[in-house]
């Protein structure tokens, strides 16, 4: 006995649906062997729910759509959450290295959008960041480029989290960043 087709999908379903993926990179790359080079392909792409969800991932094949359908499983398996202050933007600036890529990342007010290059950009629309400013130190190559943006995202860290941490209400963590500034006015 068949059981009845049931209209709502499983939450996995409805979760890949609504991830974003993008294609920062291809690289062709040669495997010498006996006869000569074996050529294959290297993809690196970034993936995101748009609602503060990201991962990214890298994946290697002889033809180019399964090197991009690999890169997308295992940037699927690596997605982290990353706080967001109002859905738009960071908490706070931030920088983050990995090897000889540096990257400095910061908050910016409504409307400024995504000011960043590259394959950073990829990853904040994929977040689903609407304001940041970000700038890329030292290499150009995209691989470090994304692990150090997502060293620097691994480690922002939201007013909930600072309270927690320090046993504190959350307005407390706020109420000082405001009366330090207000302070800092009237002076």
């Amino acid at each position: 006995m068949a059981r009845p087709q049931r209209e709502d999908r499983s939450p996995r379903d409805r979760e890949d649906s609504e991830i974003v993926d993008k294609l920062v990179g291809i690289n062709r790359v040669a495997k010498v062997v006996k006869g000569g080079r074996r050529f294959g392909f290297a993809a690196l792409v970034v993936v995101g729910d748009q609602r503060g969800r990201v991962g990214f991932g890298h994946g290697k094949a002889r033809e180019v759509p399964e090197a991009i359908r690999k890169a997308t499983e295992s940037a699927k398996r690596g997605m982290r959450r990353v706080p967001l202050r109002e859905g738009r933007t960071l908490h706070h600036d931030i920088d983050g290295h990995f090897g000889a890529g540096k990257v400095v990342l910061r908050a910016a007010p409504a409307g400024t959008g995504i000011i960043a290059g590259g394959p950073m950009r990829a990853i904040f629309e994929c977040l689903g960041v609407q304001d940041v400013v970000a700038k890329s130190l030292g290499t150009q190559n995209p691989y470090n480029m994304i692990r150090a943006t997502f060293d620097a995202l691994t480690r922002v860290q939201s007013p909930r989290m600072v309270a927690q941490r320090r046993g504190r209400k959350v307005s407390d963590i706020l109420g000082r960043r405001e009366d330090s500034a207000g302070a800092a006015g009237t002076e």
